[in-house]
């Protein structure tokens, strides 16, 4: 009886044995095969709160601003490694006065993500040494004068309100390539307040209510065609909903001169741009990008918005490569995360040359050639616009004869160099009379 129990235990034991060997080999053989497939990124976003504490930075940022990202430079410093669960672009939209800025920066502070304010025309018209462009207008003809969101509030009939909204999408533009250029150079997220993508429901908005001709706006759209597939969208966005009476209030609240005067905050306007953001920008961009909608009329709670980031699975898409959704940031391979790391580092200045579309027949975005030349002899002959950045000796730039680097993707006097070649035609001179007949027409025409 010993014996036989002895027995049975070992057959016991050589069973066991076998089953853990045949469920280690199953589980063996049922494993993938290692292939080439679609390199992603890991997507399941967490803020510091579950995480229990800040996150672990495991590869220094490449500081993009001030060094250049070659091929050469790829070959050391693969891209891939560097991002994370948390390496995503999400963008915050909304009305006027919704409270997209408060919720983004508390966002971006929760996710540990680099927050990137609204665009507005100071990061034009403010130069590298703090000399403010607008103190020039005296001496300017009409044509060529400031023209920003306040002056917009104040006069929104201005011939000039087109090229401002223009202006204000290639500033949008600019910022958007800064932030994917940052992401795939530090792994850090970003959250932006606007993009340019939803740039679009404000040309809309103004050319519906008669302050952008067709002509005009027949222009933005070639440049927005020109421009839009360079970039990749966004992997999220929040729309902060709010009805157009609450807007009012808001922007009232809030107190600011320009906008509590102006008479373009109507219901009508504002209605207008709620069906634009609606039916138009949040319909197209949820093809690609995961989409959240808050009804914001008496604020919310970030902690809310966060939780519901965490239960979002960037994931879910990743097996049919077919799939629209999160499409542009999906890579083959290594090599072409690296080559978009130098499209939008690199080559920024060459992205921002798609915008010079030749378009000589809309008057009010035009200049003669004597507006343009006086533009020209007075804009850059002002305080730190004579050369590049760090080459004005009469601002207090030193060691000019050793520099052997310049800052392309900061450079201010290539952007202002840029829009005074889209906005200027020599050959179209128009003399005032005519302008105006012209001008008058196409609004006609409108």
């Amino acid at each position: 009886m010993g014996q036989n129990g002895n027995r049975t235990k070992k057959q016991a034991d050589g069973l066991a044995m076998t089953a853990v060997l045949r469920l280690g080999l199953m589980r063996l053989c049922q494993r993938p095969a290692t292939t080439a497939g679609t390199v992603s990124q890991q997507r399941l976003i967490s803020g510091k709160t579950m995480r229990g504490g800040p996150r672990l930075v495991t590869h220094k940022p490449f500081p993009y601003r001030e060094k250049n990202y070659t091929v050469f430079t790829a070959m050391l410093d693969k891209t891939t490694p560097r991002l994370n669960e948390n390496s995503k672009l999400i963008c915050v939209e909304g009305p006027i006065a919704s409270g997209k800025t408060k919720l983004a920066k508390e966002l971006a502070d929760e996710l540990e993500m680099l927050y990137v304010p609204e665009a507005n025309m100071d990061m034009y018209y403010i130069n590298s040494y703090q000399y403010d462009m607008r103190a020039l207008d005296p001496q300017l003809p009409e044509s060529c004068r400031s023209f920003d969101l306040a002056k917009f509030c104040k006069d929104p009939s201005n011939p000039l309100t087109a090229r401002y909204q223009i202006q204000m999408y290639m500033l949008r533009y600019e910022q958007y390539i800064d932030a994917l250029a940052h992401i795939l150079s530090t792994g850090q997220g970003v959250v932006l307040d606007r993009c340019c993508y939803s740039d679009l429901v404000f040309m809309e908005t103004m050319h519906k209510n008669g302050y952008i001709s067709k002509g005009a706006r027949s222009v933005y759209h070639e440049l927005r065609q020109n421009t839009i597939y360079e970039i990749l969208k966004p992997h999220l966005v929040i729309y902060l909903d709010m009805p157009v009476q609450a807007v009012k209030d808001k922007i009232k609240s809030r107190n600011i001169e320009y906008e509590v005067n102006s008479k373009v905050f109507t219901d009508e306007y504002l209605r207008d741009m709620e069906i634009f953001y609606k039916q138009h920008f949040l319909k197209e961009i949820s093809v690609h990008a995961e989409l959240l909608i808050y009804d914001w009329t008496a604020g919310g709670e970030t902690e809310v918005v966060v939780e519901d980031i965490e239960r979002i699975d960037f994931d879910a898409f990743e097996e049919d490569p077919m799939e629209k959704k999160m499409m542009d940031w999906r890579f083959p391979n290594e090599v072409e995360w690296c080559e978009a790391r130098i499209k939008f580092t690199n080559d920024k200045p060459d992205l921002m040359n798609y915008f010079n579309v030749p378009r000589f027949d809309v008057p009010e975005l035009m200049r003669d050639a004597d507006s343009g030349k006086a533009f020209r002899d007075v804009w850059f002959n002002a305080p730190g616009m004579k050369y590049r950045p760090g080459y004005n000796e009469d601002m207090g730039d030193t060691g000019l004869l050793t520099k052997t680097h310049t800052n392309y993707r900061e450079n201010k006097f290539s952007t202002c160099h840029l829009m005074d070649c889209v906005f200027t035609r020599p050959m179209l001179c128009y003399e005032k009379k005519e302008f105006e007949a012209v001008l008058k027409k196409c609004y006609k025409n409108s």
